[in-house]
C-alpha cells in the first residue's frame, strides 16, 4: 500500500514537494490554511493531486505517514502541534527531496547574504558550463526540479526555517555567510534557538565535505565547536590570512584551496561594498573547490551584478538617487547597506519589528542619516531608537506616501534608501512586492 504524505502550505515548496511525492509513488494530499495561487491549482490539478484551500481538515492530515510542511508554517501552529503530539514525522523540503538526486549539493544559508552567495555561486557554476539548479528560497523548489529536471548540481539558498525539519540532509559543500539576530519571534526570541538552526547545516556532514563559514563573524565563532561537523572546515575573513581558505590583503581577495591559489582585485568584483566582498569570497571558494579555471572565476565574479532589492539603484530624480534595498529585513542587512552609502542620506525604514536590536546602527545612523521616513503601522520603536540621533523623523503607513516625503527632504546629490530593517508583512505581501511598489513610486515621481 502506498505511504501516505501529507503536504502543509501550497506554495512554491510546497507543490513541488507534492510532485515529487506523486512521482516517487507516495499518495499525497496538499492543506493550505490560506489561499491556493491560482497558477499553483493549476499545476496540482495537472498532476492528479487532491487539495484543499483555506482549511486543514485534521483527520485527513492526521492520516499521514509522513508531512512535509513549507517553511512558512511556524512550530507552534495548531495543526503541526497536533502532528508533533500524534508522533507522526514532520520534514522540511530539503529533507525529503535530496535522498530522490544524485547531484552535488551547494547549500547556503546565514542572516545576510545567502540570497547574493547563492545566486553568485550558481552563475560561476553555470557559466563554467556546468550542469547545475538554482533553487531552495530563490528560484525553483528544489523538490520540484528533483522530481521534473536532471541536474548535476544544486546550488541552494536554505533559511533556518527549512534547516528546522532536518533529520539527515546533507549538502556536499555547506556554506554560513554569518548569524546575526533575525526571525527571533520564530525561535521563542531565543537567539540560541536560531544559531542551533543555522548551524544544522553541517550536522550530517562527513570528512569528504566542505564547511564554509566567516571567521569575522561573532557569533559563528562562538558557537563553531558547540556545533560540531566532521566536514573539512574552510574559513573567509577580511581581517585575517589562512593557509587554507579565503581572505583578503592589499586590497587584493586570495583563496587557498588544496594547494592552488587564486587571487583577484577587489576593484575588479561586479558587486561592490565590503558584504560583497565576503559573499564573493564564499562564492568563490565553492569554485574552487570544484577546480573551476580561474580564468572563468575571475570573469563571472566581475561581470555579475547585484539583485533586485538588494541595494538596487532603481534612478536619479533631479538629482536625488533612490536605491531600493527592500530586501533589507534586519538590523544587519541595514548595517551594511548604510555602510556602502558614501553621500547624506534620507532612510526609509519600518515594518514588522522581529526583535530588532537598533543600537548597533546608531553609530552610522547619526553619521550618515539625515532624514528618517517611517514606513509602517507602527514606528514607536524606530522613533525611540533614533529620536536623538536624527533630526527630521516623519511618519507615513503607505509607500506612496513615503516615497514623495522622501524625495521633498532631499537636495542634489542626496541617497534615499529603502532598507526597512523589518519584515514588510504589515502594509506589504513580502519584500518583493514591497520593493516593487517602492519602485512604482519613484518612476512616478
Amino acid at each position: 500500500m502506498a505511504k501516505k504524505l501529507v503536504v502543509l502550505g501550497g506554495g512554491e515548496s510546497g507543490v513541488g514537494t507534492a510532485i515529487l511525492g506523486v512521482k516517487q509513488g507516495y499518495e499525497v494530499f496538499l492543506s493550505d490554511g490560506g489561499e491556493i495561487k491560482p497558477k499553483y491549482q493549476k499545476v496540482l490539478d495537472e498532476y492528479g493531486i487532491q487539495y484543499e484551500s483555506k482549511s486543514h481538515t485534521e483527520s485527513k492530515i492526521l492520516d499521514a505517514d509522513i508531512v512535509m510542511k513549507s517553511p512558512g508554517i511556524p512550530h507552534k501552529a495548531p495543526i503541526v502541534k497536533h502532528l508533533k503530539e500524534a508522533g507522526i514525522k514532520i520534514v522540511s523540503e530539503m529533507e525529503f527531496a535530496a535522498p530522490y538526486t544524485n547531484a552535488e549539493i551547494i547549500g547556503i544559508t546565514g542572516s545576510n547574504g545567502k540570497t547574493t552567495t547563492t545566486a553568485l555561486t550558481y552563475h560561476i557554476m553555470r557559466n563554467a558550463g556546468l550542469n547545475v539548479g538554482l533553487g531552495g528560497n530563490i528560484g525553483k523548489s528544489f523538490a520540484w526540479q528533483v522530481a521534473t529536471e536532471k541536474f548535476d548540481y544544486y546550488v541552494l539558498e536554505i533559511s533556518s526555517f527549512q534547516l528546522d525539519d532536518i533529520e539527515t540532509f546533507r549538502p556536499n559543500v555547506a556554506v554560513l555567510t554569518n548569524i546575526t539576530p533575525d526571525h527571533l519571534d520564530r525561535y521563542n526570541y531565543d537567539l540560541q534557538n536560531y544559531v542551533e538552526a543555522k548551524f544544522n547545516i553541517g550536522k550530517f556532514q562527513n570528512e569528504t565535505d566542505y564547511f564554509i563559514y566567516c571567521a569575522d563573524d561573532e557569533i559563528t565563532m562562538q558557537n563553531l565547536e558547540r556545533y560540531p561537523t566532521k566536514a573539512q572546515k574552510i574559513p573567509f575573513s577580511l581581517e585575517k590570512k589562512f593557509s587554507q581558505g579565503g581572505y583578503l590583503e592589499n586590497e587584493t581577495l586570495f583563496i587557498n584551496i588544496n594547494q592552488s591559489q587564486f587571487t583577484m582585485s577587489n576593484s575588479e568584483l561586479g558587486i561592490k561594498g565590503r558584504h560583497n566582498t565576503y559573499n564573493s569570497l564564499a562564492a568563490g571558494i565553492v569554485a574552487n573547490i570544484y577546480g573551476l579555471r580561474k580564468e572563468e572565476i575571475k570573469q563571472s565574479l566581475s561581470d555579475f551584478r547585484s539583485l533586485e532589492h538588494r541595494l538596487e539603484s532603481v534612478t536619479k530624480v533631479r538629482g536625488v538617487e533612490f536605491i531600493n534595498d527592500s530586501k533589507a529585513t534586519n538590523v544587519n542587512s541595514t548595517w551594511y547597506a548604510l555602510e556602502t552609502m558614501s553621500k547624506p542620506v534620507i532612510w526609509i525604514a519600518g515594518g514588522v519589528d522581529k526583535g530588532n536590536d537598533y543600537s548597533v546602527l546608531l553609530p552610522l545612523v547619526q553619521k550618515k542619516v539625515k532624514a528618517l521616513v517611517c514606513l509602517g503601522e507602527d514606528n514607536t520603536k524606530l522613533h525611540s531608537a533614533f529620536g536623538k540621533a536624527v533630526d527630521v523623523i516623519v511618519n507615513t503607513n503607505n509607500i506612496q506616501d513615503a516615497v514623495k516625503m522622501a524625495y521633498h527632504l532631499g537636495n542634489p546629490g542626496d541617497v534615499v534608501l529603502l532598507s526597512p530593517c523589518c519584515a514588510s508583512f504589515d502594509l506589504f505581501q513580502n519584500f518583493e512586492d514591497r520593493g516593487m511598489k517602492f519602485k512604482d513610486e519613484v518612476i512616478k515621481l
